[in-house]
């Protein structure tokens, strides 16, 4: 598989251009970086229709890390909201990081699996958000978004990743993706034995 050494993006928001390198870069996610746009993400989208873009545990926090310097720009926060389930694991890194003591969470369901329904507001918070720090793994159609931004609509909305369809709900965000890609969090991934390449082509 083709490698590149290292690329420069800019990452922009609210007219703040941010420059982050990445290092090490395979084609898959060039290919991913370079795929802005199509359809919504969801039922609708068949399985060849739909790009898979996996995130390791170490690319994880890196983003997550790289999304706390642009917050700590807006510090002190008086708490941070996770939504869970998704937004428990950078909401960790993110309050490490900005040395944020009191965490609160939404709790909504919204997908099944790879398919996306009604959300389900499980658990909610009280206040408008004045201060407060909302973060999650993903900004998809914005539906969950919507939710929570109702809820709390002073709060500062940051999330990990962002699609074109759910962009506007939030105020920050590290890295943007096509909307036909799902991204498979490493805490949906366990490692298996993955076929030989030449086993692979005698079974064709």
């Amino acid at each position: 598989m083709a490698q590149a050494n290292s690329i420069d993006y800019n990452l922009s928001r609210n007219g703040t251009a941010v420059q982050q390198r990445l290092r090490h870069l395979t084609s898959r996610h060039l290919g991913v970086l370079s795929g802005w746009g199509s359809s919504v993400r969801g039922a609708s989208l068949s399985e060849d229709a739909r790009r898979y873009f996996p995130v390791s545990w170490e690319e994880m926090h890196r983003d997550a890390r790289a999304l706390s310097w642009r917050l700590a720009a807006h510090a002190p926060w008086t708490g941070i909201v996770a939504i869970a389930r998704g937004g428990l694991v950078p909401a960790q890194i993110v309050a490490r990081e900005l040395e944020v003591r009191l965490i609160d969470t939404i709790c909504v369901a919204s997908y099944d699996h790879e398919t996306q329904r009604r959300p389900q507001v499980l658990k909610s918070v009280t206040g408008d958000g004045e201060g407060w720090l909302i973060v999650d793994d993903l900004v998809d159609t914005g539906q969950t978004g919507r939710i929570v931004r109702e809820m709390l609509p002073k709060a500062h909305f940051a999330t990990v990743y962002a699609k074109p369809a759910g962009r506007s709900v939030v105020d920050s965000f590290v890295t943007e993706v096509s909307q036909d890609t799902w991204i498979l969090f490493p805490w949906d991934m366990q490692p298996q034995f993955a076929q030989p390449i030449i086993g692979t082509r005698n079974l064709g």
